[in-house]
């Protein structure tokens, strides 16, 4: 990946404000719907909606720093948002090249992913950022600028006026194609119309297995007690080995690496009940989920985990607005860093943001991946072994360990929905 002359600057405050971030949506997802299992990227969400920030200007922009959590804010916050980038081991299939080359990913190393995965594959973790604004409207030269030099995001020139579901059907298939096709349809139909003039979209996609793989064999099913009360037989791993792990005020804290030690999922399963559980997650924040990390000691575990698999499919724009941001898609929104006053008809506001998350967990490791979409439109081990058998819901991260970011956060709420 190339990374600009000016990428000096440190990355954890902008890490631990993200994290936070994911952590609220997480929440405000479930106090929409507690019972369901729920999946997000804040990584993905950070990225997207900081090169939208970059042409973000007034209250718009000291909205958009508050919800997201920004620090650093203003223009220092891109080149923090590169460094970051340029510390995590992505594939460089986010270079420079212009939206409109879609399927030319850089993803090539001859590894086909779940079908070839063996043990000890090691991560593959890859980004890419794009945007895509209508012909001949005017951009200006400083905002495409930055987002080429800090992003790696090419402007790709289309015809949302004339033909928007020609320009939607490109921008999703550069999107499935760097999300491994679990990404395949992240704008709808009708989503994108005449109005639309420009989208940015980033796309990550993670592949690891564990560093060590549960056996095939001891899977089994085991009950498990979902949010709402009811109990189901589920597909249920089983291992022991020596793993990080902790138990503070009754939650169970468990650290699960990936082949080659920079990535684990972190899993925390409060006491049972629903109100512990919704309580837990009520408080988490990034200040917490470091607490609950540096606590963990290697210790022998007994593991029992419930395989699982599922998507959660998002238009943002709502929850957005109800965070703290709700002037970006009104209005009185001001991107005139976007375009130029002078010869745009209608200074852009936001529509829609989509965000499409998947994730799968089996014996071998995991798989995840996740796009978002933002539219502007016109306007010492103990003799007996601990144990961490989630049997109950529980909150898992998948976070890269050299940086602290947090990749990907999701609940388990009911593994049998997710089986």
């Amino acid at each position: 990946m190339n990374v600009p002359e000016d990428v000096n600057a440190p990355a954890d405050s902008y890490v631990a404000g993200n994290a936070d971030f994911g952590l609220a949506l997480l929440d405000r997802l479930a106090d929409e719907s507690p019972d369901r299992n729920r999946f997000v990227s804040p990584y993905s969400v950070g990225v997207a909606l900081a090169m939208t920030y970059a042409g973000a200007r007034g209250e718009t922009r000291t909205e958009m720093a508050e919800t997201m959590r920004f620090h650093p804010t203003g223009d220092e916050l891109h080149p923090t948002v590169a460094a970051l980038r340029s510390a995590l081991p992505l594939a460089d299939s986010d270079s420079s090249e212009s939206a409109t080359t879609a399927g030319d990913s850089d993803e090539s190393d001859g590894d086909d992913g779940a079908e070839q995965r063996g043990d000890g594959v090691p991560l593959r973790l890859v980004g890419a950022n794009a945007l895509w604004g209508q012909e001949g409207y005017p951009f200006r030269e400083e905002f495409l600028r930055r987002l080429e030099q800090h992003y790696g995001a090419g402007l790709g020139r289309v015809d949302f006026a004339g033909n928007p579901d020609e320009a939607r059907r490109a921008i999703n298939e550069w999107i499935a194609d760097r999300t491994r096709e679990k990404v395949p349809e992240l704008f709808p139909e009708g989503v994108i119309d005449q109005q639309t003039r420009l989208v940015l979209a980033n796309a990550v996609s993670f592949r690891a297995n564990w560093a060590d793989t549960f056996d095939e064999e001891t899977t089994g099913p085991k009950p498990f007690t979902a949010l709402d009360g009811t109990t189901d037989e589920v597909p249920t791993m089983y291992q022991q080995e020596r793993f990080p792990f902790t138990e503070v005020d009754g939650v169970k804290v468990l650290e699960l690496p990936y082949a080659g030690g920079n990535t684990d999922m972190a899993l925390f399963m409060p006491p049972r009940g629903r109100e512990q559980f919704r309580e837990f997650e009520r408080h988490l924040d990034a200040d917490r989920l470091t607490e609950l990390l540096d606590a963990t000691e290697a210790r022998e575990v007994e593991v029992r985990l419930p395989r699982f698999e599922f998507r959660s499919d998002l238009d943002l724009a709502e929850r957005l607005a109800t965070m703290g941001m709700p002037t970006a898609f009104t209005r009185e929104a001001n991107f005139d860093g976007m375009a130029d006053d002078d010869d745009a008809s209608e200074s852009p506001k936001l529509r829609s943001v989509m965000h499409e998350a998947y994730v799968r967990v089996d014996e071998r490791g995991t798989e995840a991946a996740a796009a978002t979409g933002v539219e502007a439109e016109a306007l010492g081990a103990p003799r007996n072994p601990a144990t961490f058998v989630a049997d109950r819901p529980f909150l898992f991260v998948i976070r890269h360990r050299p940086t602290g970011t947090v990749l990907f956060l999701g609940r388990v709420a009911d593994a049998a929905a997710a089986n």
